[in-house]
């Protein structure tokens, strides 16, 4: 049987004397926290070891992951850092601090059922209405970089430039006759803006 290190959210420190007291009553790490509660363990593979340091529990690691996810936190060095550094990811980690690899391997070992459990919080927050779906619009702002006007192409002029008979065209398959693939590559230079006239 496996040996887990045990964990207490509630668990009084010092200063402040409550772990839950470090956030506001409706931060998500609260939500998080409570919907994977709900989420069942019995897909989750849990090694089985006989000696050495106790396993971190895999309901705290999945609300970790589940937190770190959805705060824009992919990496498992940035997990582990944040353990240490924010107040949410340490309240959810129940001032745990797990390393890099363990993160690392659970994610891996993991990986279905913690896709399974994260659509659960979806749908779970989607019903609490905390999450919205919708459509996402940008409003149009243009960025300065380092491409020319005078240089971009057009989609509808790169398909009639390819189907003109420069190189690979739309109606030729993947095997479709070498001479008309194997076309001199000035030719289709010459026909797309900024190519050698």
């Amino acid at each position: 049987m496996s040996s887990f290190i045990p964990f207490d959210r509630s668990q009084p420190y010092l200063l402040p004397p409550d772990l839950k007291s470090w956030l506001p009553a409706d931060d998500m790490a609260h939500f998080i926290v409570a919907a994977v509660e709900r989420v069942p363990m019995s897909a989750f593979c849990v090694p089985v070891r006989t000696g050495g340091k106790a396993q971190y529990h895999p309901r705290l690691m999945l609300a970790l992951l589940i937190f770190s996810y959805a705060n824009g936190l992919f990496s498992s060095r940035r997990i582990e850092r944040a353990t240490y550094r924010d107040i949410g990811v340490r309240f959810v980690a129940a001032n745990l601090h797990p390393d890099h690899d363990t993160i690392a391997t659970f994610r891996r070992t993991n990986r279905t059922a913690i896709e399974a459990a994260f659509a659960q919080v979806l749908l779970l927050a989607r019903e609490t209405g905390l999450l919205r779906l919708g459509v996402v619009s940008i409003d149009g702002t243009k960025i300065d970089a380092d491409a020319s006007k005078y240089r971009s192409v057009r989609y509808d002029r790169i398909r009639r430039a390819r189907t003109a008979g420069c190189g690979y065209r739309e109606t030729d398959g993947p095997g479709g006759d070498a001479d008309v693939t194997d076309r001199d590559p000035q030719h289709c230079r010459k026909s797309l803006p900024g190519g050698k006239r």
